[in-house]
């Protein structure tokens, strides 16, 4: 069969991959395809600091998607971020939150090495002091089982993660506090 190719096909196909390339949507910037539970942190900044945000969480078969749009950062500068134990961001410090969330006894590293449930990638800040991410975490859940991310706390660091570092990665002080909660 021979196909026929007119503009109003280019121009329309054009248009598909543009949509489909587009990235993540919406407020929080996660898509609209649901494929398992979702949670939400909403960022508030620790006591003297500007940091907020918010991140969506979704489980994606083994994984979970983190669609994160956080502002107040250090402009160019990665800010560590992790998961914590408790979700409890009631002392102005984030230290209510306790250290990170570590249900497995995994050392603390990047997504790229063996790791801790509650390490995560940093946030680069562009030159305003915003960070847009979309990463994929392994080793947790939502909603359900020993690592699952809903009612843990989770902190924006003063700097970045060397990864290293045992058992926190020496990302400096607590600037942003969130609880993780059902979606």
């Amino acid at each position: 069969m021979k196909r026929i190719i007119t503009p109003a096909l280019v121009i329309a196909s054009a248009a598909l991959t543009a949509c489909g390339s587009m990235g993540p949507q919406g407020a929080t910037g996660e898509r609209s395809m649901a494929q398992g539970p979702k949670a939400v942190a909403v960022l508030e900044p620790t006591r003297g600091n500007t940091t907020s945000g918010t991140l969506t969480f979704q489980q994606q078969g083994d994984n979970v998607m983190v669609w994160a749009k956080v502002s107040g950062l250090k402009p160019n500068q990665e800010h560590g971020m992790h998961v914590h134990e408790k979700g409890d961001c009631s002392s102005g410090d984030g230290l209510s939150t306790g250290g990170h969330f570590n249900p497995t006894g995994k050392p603390h590293g990047s997504q790229d090495a063996d790791h801790h449930a509650g390490d995560m990638p940093a946030l680069k800040a562009d030159s305003y002091g915003d960070a847009v991410a979309t990463f994929s975490l392994r080793g947790v859940s939502i909603g359900s089982g020993v690592t699952d991310l809903v009612g843990r706390g989770l902190i924006v660091h003063a700097g970045p993660d060397d990864y290293k570092t045992q058992p926190t990665g020496n990302s400096g002080a607590r600037i942003a506090c969130a609880v993780i909660k059902p979606a």
